[in-house]
């Protein structure tokens, strides 16, 4: 039963460090990542909004 804790310690000890050499993100990047995602789903948006609108045009001519 010793050696399961000893295993468990170093596996958490093992988290640790790698937790410590993670490069997190900056408030100012994660602002810059949030906006360019948010203009893509925007512009993908319209996208498909347009080519909806435009099936749905070609399909009322028919």
């Amino acid at each position: 039963m010793k050696k399961v804790w000893e295993a468990i310690s170093r596996y958490f000890k093992g988290v640790k460090k790698e937790i410590s050499r993670i490069r997190w993100t900056t408030g100012s990047d994660l602002l810059k990542y949030s906006i360019a995602t948010l203009v893509v789903m925007v512009c993908f948006g319209l996208f498909f909004y347009g080519i909806d609108i435009l099936v749905s045009l070609i399909r009322s001519l028919m």
